[in-house]
């Protein structure tokens, strides 16, 4: 279920930042689905601009992520 992510259960349901090459998510990883990250609880971060809330769930493609940091339960 989760051969490419070696460390799968211990980010699965805790507090990550997901980066990208320009831009990153802070949310809890929900789910993979697929080709698919699935965050909630999402604050979108961008380089020079606010830190933004974001609605709903966050659906990230998994070949897009540079690398995920797990920062608390």
């Amino acid at each position: 279920m989760w051969g490419w992510f070696p460390w799968r259960r211990t980010a699965l349901r805790k507090r990550v930042i997901v980066n990208l090459e320009d831009k990153a998510f802070a949310g809890v990883l929900w789910a993979k689905r697929g080709p698919l990250l699935v965050l909630k609880d999402v604050t979108l971060m961008q380089h020079g601009a606010a830190d933004t809330p974001m609605d709903g769930e966050v659906l990230v493609e998994r070949s897009k992520v540079d690398f995920i940091q797990v920062t608390g339960g």
